[in-house]
Protein backbone atom coordinates (compact mmCIF):
# COMPACT_ATOMS: atom_id res chain seq x y z
CA UNK A 1 0.00 0.00 0.00
CA UNK A 2 1.27 3.23 -0.64
CA UNK A 3 2.01 5.21 2.58
CA UNK A 4 2.78 8.90 2.35
CA UNK A 5 2.05 11.87 4.89
CA UNK A 6 4.29 14.84 6.17
CA UNK A 7 5.88 16.24 9.17
CA UNK A 8 2.84 17.06 12.08
CA UNK A 9 3.08 18.71 15.64
CA UNK A 10 2.41 17.08 18.77
CA UNK A 11 1.83 21.09 20.07
CA UNK A 12 -1.66 19.36 20.70
CA UNK A 13 -0.64 16.24 21.47
CA UNK A 14 0.09 13.11 20.43
CA UNK A 15 -3.38 11.90 19.57
CA UNK A 16 -4.14 14.97 18.20
CA UNK A 17 -1.24 14.22 15.69
CA UNK A 18 -3.02 11.98 13.89
CA UNK A 19 -5.99 13.91 13.18
CA UNK A 20 -3.71 16.65 11.76
CA UNK A 21 -1.90 13.95 9.49
CA UNK A 22 -5.46 12.79 8.32
CA UNK A 23 -6.60 16.31 7.74
CA UNK A 24 -3.63 16.76 5.34
CA UNK A 25 -4.70 13.46 3.60
CA UNK A 26 -1.41 11.66 4.82
CA UNK A 27 -1.61 7.82 5.79
CA UNK A 28 1.78 7.93 8.01
CA UNK A 29 4.03 10.63 9.59
CA UNK A 30 6.59 11.85 11.12
CA UNK A 31 6.65 13.76 14.60
CA UNK A 32 9.52 15.51 16.93
CA UNK A 33 9.10 13.93 20.47
CA UNK A 34 10.10 17.40 21.84
CA UNK A 35 12.08 20.91 20.03
CA UNK A 36 14.17 20.03 17.35
CA UNK A 37 16.57 22.81 18.41
CA UNK A 38 16.88 21.75 21.91
CA UNK A 39 17.47 19.18 24.11
CA UNK A 40 14.37 18.35 26.22
CA UNK A 41 11.84 15.69 25.50
CA UNK A 42 8.55 15.71 25.75
CA UNK A 43 7.43 12.76 28.94
CA UNK A 44 5.47 10.31 27.50
CA UNK A 45 2.75 8.53 29.78
CA UNK A 46 0.78 5.43 28.73
CA UNK A 47 -2.81 6.77 28.91
CA UNK A 48 -1.20 9.32 25.75
CA UNK A 49 0.11 6.18 24.18
CA UNK A 50 -2.52 4.60 24.54
CA UNK A 51 -4.90 7.26 22.86
CA UNK A 52 -2.33 7.72 19.79
CA UNK A 53 -1.88 4.25 19.13
CA UNK A 54 -5.86 3.79 19.23
CA UNK A 55 -6.12 6.58 17.25
CA UNK A 56 -3.23 5.92 14.25
CA UNK A 57 -4.98 2.33 14.02
CA UNK A 58 -8.39 3.46 13.99
CA UNK A 59 -7.96 5.67 11.10
CA UNK A 60 -5.15 3.66 9.72
CA UNK A 61 -2.26 5.47 9.79
CA UNK A 62 1.25 4.60 9.93
CA UNK A 63 4.12 3.13 9.26
CA UNK A 64 5.57 6.43 11.86
CA UNK A 65 9.15 8.17 12.61
CA UNK A 66 10.59 10.07 15.00
CA UNK A 67 12.81 12.56 14.14
CA UNK A 68 15.74 13.34 15.68
CA UNK A 69 16.43 16.77 17.75
CA UNK A 70 18.66 18.64 15.37
CA UNK A 71 21.50 19.49 18.18
CA UNK A 72 22.22 15.43 18.15
CA UNK A 73 26.33 14.95 16.90
CA UNK A 74 27.22 11.62 17.47
CA UNK A 75 30.49 12.64 15.07
CA UNK A 76 32.13 15.15 17.39
CA UNK A 77 35.25 14.85 19.05
CA UNK A 78 33.86 16.56 22.31
CA UNK A 79 33.02 14.20 24.70
CA UNK A 80 30.60 16.34 26.34
CA UNK A 81 28.60 17.08 23.32
CA UNK A 82 28.84 13.73 22.52
CA UNK A 83 27.27 12.33 26.01
CA UNK A 84 24.50 14.65 25.24
CA UNK A 85 23.79 13.49 22.32
CA UNK A 86 23.83 9.68 23.02
CA UNK A 87 21.57 10.21 26.66
CA UNK A 88 19.02 12.52 24.32
CA UNK A 89 18.85 9.71 21.55
CA UNK A 90 18.42 7.14 24.12
CA UNK A 91 15.79 9.14 25.75
CA UNK A 92 13.74 10.19 21.85
CA UNK A 93 14.24 6.20 21.01
CA UNK A 94 12.47 5.13 24.33
CA UNK A 95 9.51 7.35 23.27
CA UNK A 96 9.33 5.41 19.97
CA UNK A 97 9.11 2.43 22.04
CA UNK A 98 6.86 3.93 24.52
CA UNK A 99 4.35 5.54 21.48
CA UNK A 100 5.19 1.46 19.80
CA UNK A 101 6.55 3.92 16.21
CA UNK A 102 8.94 1.38 14.65
CA UNK A 103 11.39 4.08 13.53
CA UNK A 104 13.69 6.55 14.62
CA UNK A 105 16.14 8.43 12.45
CA UNK A 106 18.17 11.41 13.08
CA UNK A 107 21.65 13.04 11.55
CA UNK A 108 24.94 11.60 12.53
CA UNK A 109 26.41 14.90 12.75
CA UNK A 110 29.59 16.90 12.14
CA UNK A 111 33.27 16.14 12.70
CA UNK A 112 33.61 20.33 12.92
CA UNK A 113 37.46 19.88 12.45
CA UNK A 114 38.34 16.29 13.56
CA UNK A 115 38.49 14.74 10.09
CA UNK A 116 35.74 12.84 8.10
CA UNK A 117 37.53 9.09 9.12
CA UNK A 118 37.23 10.15 12.92
CA UNK A 119 33.31 11.46 12.33
CA UNK A 120 32.64 8.40 10.69
CA UNK A 121 34.32 6.37 13.29
CA UNK A 122 33.16 8.42 15.78
CA UNK A 123 29.04 7.31 14.63
CA UNK A 124 29.68 4.24 14.47
CA UNK A 125 31.66 3.34 18.25
CA UNK A 126 28.53 5.77 19.37
CA UNK A 127 26.07 4.31 18.06
CA UNK A 128 27.32 0.64 20.00
CA UNK A 129 26.81 3.00 23.48
CA UNK A 130 23.07 2.96 22.98
CA UNK A 131 20.09 0.31 23.72
CA UNK A 132 18.13 0.12 20.44
CA UNK A 133 14.86 -0.79 22.22
CA UNK A 134 13.29 -3.80 20.99
CA UNK A 135 10.78 -3.44 17.87
CA UNK A 136 12.23 0.14 17.22
CA UNK A 137 14.89 0.63 13.90
CA UNK A 138 16.93 3.08 14.66
CA UNK A 139 17.77 4.89 11.01
CA UNK A 140 20.72 6.96 10.02
CA UNK A 141 19.98 9.84 7.62
CA UNK A 142 22.25 10.95 4.53
CA UNK A 143 23.23 14.09 4.62
CA UNK A 144 23.76 16.55 1.77
CA UNK A 145 27.40 16.78 2.53
CA UNK A 146 27.65 20.55 3.68
CA UNK A 147 31.04 21.76 6.03
CA UNK A 148 32.12 19.65 8.25
CA UNK A 149 28.49 17.03 8.27
CA UNK A 150 29.59 13.16 7.95
CA UNK A 151 26.70 10.97 6.19
CA UNK A 152 27.15 12.24 2.27
CA UNK A 153 28.30 9.22 0.70
CA UNK A 154 25.63 6.03 1.47
CA UNK A 155 28.92 3.71 1.49
CA UNK A 156 30.01 6.30 4.84
CA UNK A 157 26.37 5.39 6.31
CA UNK A 158 27.64 1.35 5.66
CA UNK A 159 30.59 2.40 7.24
CA UNK A 160 28.87 3.57 10.91
CA UNK A 161 26.47 0.60 10.62
CA UNK A 162 29.44 -1.93 10.69
CA UNK A 163 31.39 0.28 12.94
CA UNK A 164 28.97 -0.32 15.60
CA UNK A 165 28.49 -3.29 17.70
CA UNK A 166 24.48 -3.85 15.80
CA UNK A 167 23.98 -4.82 12.59
CA UNK A 168 20.94 -3.78 10.12
CA UNK A 169 18.00 -4.78 11.20
CA UNK A 170 18.37 -2.95 14.73
CA UNK A 171 19.99 -0.23 12.45
CA UNK A 172 18.94 1.36 8.88
CA UNK A 173 18.40 3.75 6.42
CA UNK A 174 16.81 6.58 5.37
CA UNK A 175 17.02 8.58 2.17
CA UNK A 176 16.38 12.11 1.92
CA UNK A 177 16.12 13.54 -1.97
CA UNK A 178 16.96 16.64 -1.53
CA UNK A 179 20.15 15.56 0.47
CA UNK A 180 20.48 12.89 -2.21
CA UNK A 181 20.64 15.46 -4.68
CA UNK A 182 22.59 17.89 -2.85
CA UNK A 183 25.23 15.26 -2.20
CA UNK A 184 25.88 14.60 -6.10
CA UNK A 185 23.48 11.08 -6.61
CA UNK A 186 21.49 12.08 -9.71
CA UNK A 187 18.09 10.68 -10.25
CA UNK A 188 16.58 12.86 -12.77
CA UNK A 189 16.09 10.13 -15.78
CA UNK A 190 15.60 6.43 -15.63
CA UNK A 191 19.37 5.55 -16.59
CA UNK A 192 20.51 7.94 -13.55
CA UNK A 193 18.02 6.88 -11.02
CA UNK A 194 18.67 2.49 -12.23
CA UNK A 195 22.40 3.97 -11.20
CA UNK A 196 21.07 5.44 -7.86
CA UNK A 197 19.37 2.07 -7.21
CA UNK A 198 22.39 0.16 -7.76
CA UNK A 199 24.75 2.28 -6.09
CA UNK A 200 21.97 1.41 -2.54
CA UNK A 201 21.69 -2.01 -2.99
CA UNK A 202 25.70 -1.91 -3.03
CA UNK A 203 26.53 0.07 0.02
CA UNK A 204 23.83 0.00 2.63
CA UNK A 205 21.47 -2.72 0.63
CA UNK A 206 17.98 -1.71 -0.45
CA UNK A 207 16.17 -3.63 2.24
CA UNK A 208 17.87 -1.55 4.46
CA UNK A 209 16.21 1.64 3.72
CA UNK A 210 13.23 1.74 5.36
CA UNK A 211 11.92 5.27 4.88
CA UNK A 212 12.56 8.04 2.52
CA UNK A 213 12.19 11.75 3.10
CA UNK A 214 11.02 13.36 -0.19
CA UNK A 215 11.66 17.39 -0.65
CA UNK A 216 12.83 19.27 -3.89
CA UNK A 217 16.08 20.94 -3.84
CA UNK A 218 16.57 24.86 -4.42
CA UNK A 219 20.03 23.97 -5.04
CA UNK A 220 21.80 22.24 -8.48
CA UNK A 221 23.45 19.09 -8.38
CA UNK A 222 26.25 18.22 -6.23
CA UNK A 223 25.45 21.99 -4.44
CA UNK A 224 25.83 20.08 -0.58
CA UNK A 225 23.96 22.94 0.34
CA UNK A 226 20.83 21.15 2.11
CA UNK A 227 17.66 23.62 1.75
CA UNK A 228 14.01 21.80 0.89
CA UNK A 229 11.78 23.09 -1.81
CA UNK A 230 7.97 22.14 -2.97
CA UNK A 231 7.97 18.78 -4.83
CA UNK A 232 8.75 19.52 -8.93
CA UNK A 233 9.65 23.22 -8.06
CA UNK A 234 12.85 22.59 -7.37
CA UNK A 235 15.89 21.51 -9.35
CA UNK A 236 14.88 17.82 -9.13
CA UNK A 237 11.58 18.91 -11.20
CA UNK A 238 8.91 16.75 -11.28
CA UNK A 239 10.24 13.83 -13.80
CA UNK A 240 13.29 13.29 -10.95
CA UNK A 241 10.42 12.40 -8.49
CA UNK A 242 8.59 10.45 -10.87
CA UNK A 243 11.61 8.52 -11.30
CA UNK A 244 11.82 8.32 -7.69
CA UNK A 245 8.58 6.99 -6.13
CA UNK A 246 7.65 4.62 -9.09
CA UNK A 247 10.74 3.04 -8.59
CA UNK A 248 9.95 -0.86 -8.18
CA UNK A 249 12.54 -1.13 -4.93
CA UNK A 250 10.98 2.31 -3.43
CA UNK A 251 7.31 2.61 -4.07
CA UNK A 252 5.84 0.27 -1.03
CA UNK A 253 8.25 2.17 1.41
CA UNK A 254 6.54 5.15 3.43
CA UNK A 255 7.50 8.57 2.61
CA UNK A 256 7.50 11.71 4.57
CA UNK A 257 7.43 15.13 3.05
CA UNK A 258 9.41 17.85 4.84
CA UNK A 259 9.04 20.52 2.41
CA UNK A 260 8.41 24.60 3.21
CA UNK A 261 5.44 25.24 5.49
CA UNK A 262 3.75 28.20 3.39
CA UNK A 263 0.95 29.09 1.58
CA UNK A 264 1.12 25.63 -0.34
CA UNK A 265 2.10 23.81 2.48
CA UNK A 266 1.72 19.89 2.98
CA UNK A 267 -1.65 19.67 1.03
CA UNK A 268 -0.42 20.46 -2.11
CA UNK A 269 2.70 18.47 -1.73
CA UNK A 270 0.83 15.15 -0.52
CA UNK A 271 -1.27 15.95 -3.96
CA UNK A 272 1.44 16.66 -5.85
CA UNK A 273 3.20 13.64 -5.26
CA UNK A 274 0.15 11.41 -5.55
CA UNK A 275 -0.92 12.50 -8.85
CA UNK A 276 2.89 11.69 -9.90
CA UNK A 277 2.68 8.20 -8.86
CA UNK A 278 1.63 5.47 -11.63
CA UNK A 279 -0.60 2.65 -10.93
CA UNK A 280 1.55 -1.15 -11.04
Amino acid sequence: MFRLGAHVSISDGFEAAVEHEVELGGNCGQLFVGSPRGWTISEVDETEANAFRDAADEQDVGLWVIHGTYLINLATPKDDLARKSIDCLQDELDAAATLDIPYYVFHPGAHTGAGEETGIDNVGKRLSDIDVPSGVTLLLENTAGKGTTVGKRLEDLDTMVKTSDYEYGDLGICLDTCHLFAAGYDFTDEAAMGELVDEIDSTVGIENVHYLHLNDSKHPLGSEKDEHEHIGEGKIGEAGFRQFVNHDTLREKPMVLETPKDERGDVWNIEKVTALRTDG
